[in-house]
């Protein structure tokens, strides 16, 4: 009897653990997030200035950075799980919210605030104004892409229809406009730096106008990441922006040169003069964000842009696809 009543309460006890301890344990969180970027760029730079001093480390994070190189490459490998985190255009998530998920992808910490493309001509022109595009050959960026649209958005703000005034050209692959336009196609072309500056050094091109300063602020580049990840590890996603948001403070109070030297191990292939003049005209025109919240105004001139290019099918509220918790808080602690 003594052995069988040892043995029940052996059993019960094991029960009642089973019970009690699925309710009582926590979900251990992330420690090491794996992070796609759509591409490596100078643009990104406060995310560079995160990993290179140690602002992640700081959180107690690993960061395991992969460039995934193309939006839908990006949304693809944050869906099936192959990373944690996107930066990548938060046009992306209203196109999987337009698909219907039961799970949507959050923006949650918004990197830039521009766009950063500029308009660069084959031609130096010191008295430049828009209308001379009219009747050109333009090298667009590719459709329903963010750059494309806020490229749209700008030459329709300056009089210009970019399907009947132009000889538009938009069936390139993004890896392969700059060379296109090096080896003659178009007489002007919408580029990223640190192209721009290259191909000013080298002759090939000048800088005309830039598109981020004439399309206004809006939600370029930002973090995101699906609401299931969000809501199972909400303290690593509050390190992470916390990381975030030192590095835009960061940014926005170094010179340029110290921003450069910060981000040049991401960059070894780049010249030194050329990283600091991309660094020093994003600056200049505001594109990085000084903190991560995301803006329902900027929101909102984002599905402006995206309706004027008719890629939007129906508005995505501001409040189902941003989640600016994290970014309130880090924006009113971090110092």
């Amino acid at each position: 009897m003594k052995r069988r009543s040892i043995v029940f309460l052996l059993l019960s006890a094991l029960l009642l653990a089973g019970l009690i301890l699925p309710g009582c344990s926590k979900q251990e969180e992330v420690s090491t997030i794996r992070v796609g970027e759509v591409t490596r760029s100078i643009f990104y730079a406060p995310q560079y200035v995160a990993l290179s001093q140690g602002f992640f480390k700081d959180e107690g994070l690993e960061i395991e950075l992969i460039t995934t190189a193309g939006g839908d490459k990006t949304m693809t490998a944050l869906l099936s799980g192959g990373i944690d985190v996107g930066l990548v255009g938060s046009e992306t998530s209203i196109y999987v919210y337009q698909q219907g998920s039961d799970d949507p992808v959050v923006n949650f910490a918004q990197m830039t605030q521009t766009d950063g493309t500029f308009l660069v001509s084959r031609e130096p022109n010191p008295d430049f104004k828009w209308e001379l595009l009219k009747g050109s050959t333009f090298l667009g960026q590719r459709k329903g892409g963010m750059p494309q649209m806020a490229g749209e958005f700008t030459l329709r703000k300056n009089g210009i229809d970019p399907h009947r005034d132009l000889n538009l050209i938009q069936n390139i692959d993004f890896a392969n406009i700059a060379s296109a336009f090096s080896s003659g196609t178009g007489e002007y072309v919408q580029l990223f730096e640190p192209q721009a500056s290259v191909f000013e050094k080298e002759g090939r091109g000048r800088v005309m106008a830039s598109f981020g300063v004439e399309s206004g602020k809006l939600p370029y580049t930002v973090f995101m990441a699906k609401q299931s990840f969000i809501k199972q590890n909400p303290n690593a996603v509050q390190k992470f922006t916390n990381a975030v948001q030192r590095a835009q403070l960061w940014v926005d109070q170094k010179s340029v040169n110290e921003i450069a030297d910060a981000v040049l191990p991401y960059f070894e292939d780049t010249d030194i003069e050329i990283v600091r003049s991309v660094i020093k005209r994003y600056k200049e025109q505001g594109s990085y964000a000084t903190d991560p919240v995301i803006d329902e105004q900027e929101w909102n001139n984002l599905q402006d842009i995206m309706t004027q290019a008719g890629e939007l099918k129906q508005r995505a509220q501001w409040n189902k696809l941003v989640d600016n918790t994290f970014a309130e808080k880090a924006k009113s602690t971090v110092k």
